[in-house]
């Protein structure tokens, strides 16, 4: 019985070895790289073996290492720090004092590292993890409806390391796609190993609280769960620095700048990104405008447009996630949005007076409802409809004030919750729904986005104050002085000709006779950087019949910028067919109507211009439509010469010999004037598309409607 015992103990000890190994046989070294030539250095001593390295230095200059591996051989010259914005916030309690950090890479067993220096260097110190390969015994998905995750403890988190408690934000917005740094030749053994090598390296060489993404994913598809707190939390990682709080960071070990990734890596990537995101009720193929709160790029306070799968390269001055990765976002984007269907997006309640509003968005239509609970769990109203938007008011009058929690299902969808404060007496003055149309002016004479439309609602009558502000508070303009304003809806048009490009803020003051008092701010973006947008034709036809197959789109910048091009319909992401910088000067883009996901479908879209430069984003749409299909046309039995067109169209007709021309504003029958009788009659339809129709003949003796001469 005691051999059988001992026997047992053994076996479990060796079927745990892997995580326990792994969990404590890491090490980091940090060793002062000493000058050994005009710009060369080396450690004094022995590195050791190592298998990840990464430099620090203090200097405005670059650094530059390379390593040797076990067997000799010297690495290539790599950057010091290819993802130097890899990082926490600024206002972060994590810190990595006055040096600047590096990049950590997979060199695979190593024993010597040098460093180059470019431009002002005072000190380089290199830390070298060592970290062995792991087996990774096992993935579970640890929360409803994730895909396998592989969970910390068995890639071997180290978590007596952990400098603090995880942080987590109000909501998830978005996500950030990366690349790592190193090989892609790595094993899969080496995967884990990796994994555990950034850990060690971001709290023990950056000084990080944890490892720095929220999940890693290797070549071969595997998912690992990063840093602490909870995979399906909100949990604040250390990714993209001025943008971590309400976003997601997904690293892809590897470098991906000319090397495409696996597919099993983008697969696991695309159904990690639609679990995540739909936790969040976040569209993958959707934009948000996102508050930066500090990077290289984008300074404190500035608003940027980002898609709700950015790269790393769109928050701040990077390569990172790599050419080829960044490529395919956007079909990654789409992959995660057709995953797990349906799904419910954007769900939100806002309280107007007693009136409460529910809205959310439906990736398909749905039959839906709306249940609206007492803080005791008991029923008070419920609201139900079919569609894919969902827009449902609640009257709460009579209801005693109080906390509600709402909730919004459809299907098989994962619900959608919230909770307000609704009832009589909750809020007895207040600035409900203001907002700008657009966010962003460019008054510069062009007539597009020169000003902006401001809207709000009062629940009460008040005295109005309207002023637009600057970024240290100093008001530039008073637009409304204590105008007793009733309560309802109300606008403010804003004319920007005189306020020079910049952040501003619009103030709404209201003050009751009684004295109470309310305010609310919208933000107002400045910029004349973006002018004169147009595309033409109005309609095309990507068919390839040779025909108005093209669209060209046209714009000018005062200014350097970045600029988007994205095509929406009712409002949704369909396709992003230019993304670059530009100097300032005219510029002129041809659009086939091709993207990753498909050919364009017919339809009425809006293709907008988006220019992002120090001061912000400003973007201008043009609609436009989609046909490609040709009109149907028949010529109408009878003594009169009727002929039915499917669509507006020009008609070119041939009447016993004599050409007519006719142009037809709406779908339907039209008549055609012609003294005597018509004995041969031929027509053809063309649409503003550049569709033609086929020729359609009636020879009055035969009585025949036919095409064809």
């Amino acid at each position: 019985m005691r051999r059988l015992l001992l026997a047992a103990v053994v076996l479990a000890t060796a079927a745990l070895a892997p995580e326990t190994l792994a969990a404590t046989s890491g090490t980091v070294t940090t060793v002062e790289l000493h000058a050994t030539g005009l710009r060369t250095f080396a450690p004094v001593t022995r590195a050791g073996r190592f298998t990840l390295a990464g430099v620090q230095w203090r200097g405005s200059g670059r650094v530059l290492f390379r390593t040797r591996s076990t067997d000799g051989r010297w690495s290539s010259w790599r950057p010091g720090a290819p993802e130097g914005e890899d990082g926490p916030d600024a206002r972060s309690r994590e810190t990595a004092g006055t040096w600047r950090n590096g990049n950590p890479w997979w060199v695979g067993p190593s024993e010597a590292i040098e460093a180059r220096a470019l431009g002002r260097v005072s000190r380089i110190r290199a830390h070298l993890v060592w970290s062995p390969e792991t087996r990774v015994p096992y993935r579970l998905p640890a929360a409803a409806g994730a895909p396998p995750i592989v969970p910390r403890l068995s890639w071997g988190a180290d978590e007596s390391i952990r400098r603090g408690p995880p942080t987590y934000a109000a909501e998830v917005r978005f996500a950030v796609v990366h690349h790592t740094a190193g090989r892609n030749d790595y094993s899969r053994s080496e995967a884990a190993a990796i994994v555990k090598g950034i850990q060690l390296y971001h709290v023990q060489g950056n000084g990080w609280n944890d490892i720095g993404y929220n999940f890693l994913v290797d070549r071969f598809g595997t998912v690992y769960e990063g840093r602490f707190g909870g995979i399906d939390k909100n949990v604040i990682g250390a990714h993209a620095q001025g943008f971590n709080t309400g976003s997601v960071g997904v690293a892809l070990l590897g470098t991906y700048g000319s090397i495409q990734p696996s597919k099993a890596a983008q697969d696991a990537i695309a159904r990690l990104i639609a679990w995540r995101l739909d936790l969040a009720h976040v569209d993958p193929t959707s934009f948000l405008t996102f508050i930066s709160g500090g990077s290289d790029r984008y300074a404190s306070g500035i608003p940027v447009v980002l898609s709700a799968v950015s790269g790393h390269r769109d928050t701040g001055f990077t390569e990172c996630p790599g050419a080829a990765l960044y490529g395919r976002l956007g079909s990654l984007a789409a992959s995660a949005r057709a995953a797990g269907l349906p799904k419910i997006f954007e769900p939100r309640a806002e309280v107007q007076g007693t009136a409460v509003r529910v809205r959310a968005s439906l990736s398909s239509s749905l039959s839906w409802s709306v249940v609206v609970t007492s803080s005791a769990s008991v029923e008070v109203a419920r609201g139900s409809g079919d569609g894919a938007d969902i827009d449902w008011t609640w009257d709460s009058t009579g209801v005693q004030a109080g906390s509600f929690t709402w909730t919004i299902t459809a299907a098989d969808a994962r619900p959608a919750s919230g909770v307000l404060r609704a009832g009589v007496g909750t809020l007895p003055l207040a600035i409900e729904g203001a907002s700008a149309d657009p966010e962003a002016i460019s008054p510069n004479g062009d007539k597009q986005a020169d000003t902006a439309l401001l809207t709000y609602r009062l629940n009460a009558p008040a005295n109005v104050t309207v002023g637009v502000v600057d970024s240290v508070g100093g008001v530039i303009e008073t637009l409304l002085d204590r105008v007793w304003t009733r309560a309802g809806q109300h606008s403010v048009l804003i004319d920007g000709v005189y306020l020079p490009d910049g952040r501003y803020g619009i103030v709404i003051s209201a003050r009751t006779a009684a004295g109470m008092e309310v305010q609310s701010i919208v933000p107002l973006t400045v910029s004349r950087t973006l002018g004169a947008v147009t595309v033409s034709p109005e309609a095309f036809s990507p068919n390839g019949d040779g025909r108005r197959d093209q669209l060209v789109m046209t714009f000018s910048l005062a200014a350097p910028a970045d600029v988007r091009i994205r095509i929406e319909r009712d409002g949704r992401w369909v396709a992003r067919p230019l993304s670059g910088s530009f100097f300032p000067g005219a510029e002129r883009f041809v659009w086939d109507g091709v993207r990753s996901t498909g050919a364009l479908r017919d339809g009425r879209y809006e293709a907008i211009v988006e220019a992002q430069d120090g001061v912000g984003a400003i973007s201008y749409g043009v609609p436009f439509i989609s046909d490609t299909v040709p009109p149907r046309v028949r010529i109408l039995p009878g003594e009169k010469l009727r002929i039915e067109v499917s669509e507006p169209a020009v008609l070119t007709l041939r009447i016993d010999g004599q050409a007519l021309r006719r142009e037809v504003k709406r779908a339907g029958v039209v008549r055609i004037p012609w003294n005597g009788m018509a004995t041969r009659v031929r027509v053809v339809a063309w649409d503003a598309a550049g569709n033609v129709s086929g020729p359609v003949v009636r020879i009055a003796r035969s009585g025949i409607t036919g095409s064809g001469q």
